[in-house]
């Protein structure tokens, strides 16, 4: 009896945890760039000092969905979308090199671009700043190139480029911080093939009604292991009686 107890309460226990996986998903269905999050359920032994004669279930994240968004047109030259495979640049908040899919670039007031989530963008050598300017475009192979102040209209300075990197995907991660890093924390080499697209930006890759059904699927699941419990209850407490009895 016990062993049944355990089982449905330590799956009641991981389907909370995978429906908090899904309303995470489902929460991010119209922010740009998100890329959601799998789950999966499987049986461990529970080891210790004697056999494992025990198992309990476990709700892991085994990896992120990197397919690709639908493209959202904005209109607005700062805003960049990798088009295809790869990612661009950023510098995380710990100093290290992460990466994004989707930026919609800002300029800050001491001239550091950017992206919409506020980590700065890396070029050819480190964070990109950009001069005083009238006007900056971003070319498919992610060279910035800007108008200067008093400048003729047809003269544009390229001022840098952003690094665009296409690694195995095998070897990224998603981190806490909602930004995609590499297993081993090294840096990816650039990749000269990677183009971005100026004036859109990339939709979440999350289906809405696929989400919605997984969740009510974990939540009948949920029920489904409250009466298995309900269930041992009720038959230990047979027991008991059986035992009186006698």
């Amino acid at each position: 009896m016990d062993k049944m107890l355990y089982v449905a309460m330590t799956g009641a226990s991981q389907n909370a945890l995978a429906q908090k996986a899904h309303a995470n998903n489902l929460a991010n269905v119209s922010t740009n760039g998100f890329q959601r999050d799998l789950e999966q359920a499987r049986s461990m032994p529970v080891f210790g000092d004697s056999f494992p004669s025990r198992a309990f279930a476990m709700t892991e994240r085994p990896a992120t969905d990197f397919s690709e968004g639908p493209m959202v047109e904005t209109g607005r030259d700062l805003d960049v979308a990798v088009s295809g495979k790869g990612f661009i640049a950023v510098q995380a908040p710990d100093g290290s090199e992460a990466y994004v899919r989707t930026g919609s670039l800002n300029i800050d007031a001491l001239g550091v671009l950017r992206a919409g989530n506020g980590m700065p963008v890396i070029g050819n050598g480190g964070p990109i700043a950009i001069p005083p300017e009238q006007k900056v475009e971003v070319g498919a192979d992610g060279t910035i190139s800007i108008r200067s102040m008093g400048e003729d209209p047809r003269v544009m300075a390229e001022v840098d480029r952003i690094k665009l990197v296409n690694p195995d995907i095998k070897s990224m991660t998603k981190g806490l911080d909602g930004l995609i890093h590499t297993q081993n924390g090294q840096p990816a080499a650039a990749d000269v093939n990677v183009r971005v697209v100026s004036g859109f930006l990339e939709g979440s890759n999350v289906n809405a009604v696929e989400e919605m059904t997984s969740v009510l699927a974990l939540s009948r699941q949920f029920e489904l292991h409250v009466k298995m419990m309900n269930a041992a209850k009720e038959g230990d407490e047979a027991m008991a009686r059986v035992l009186q009895i006698g």
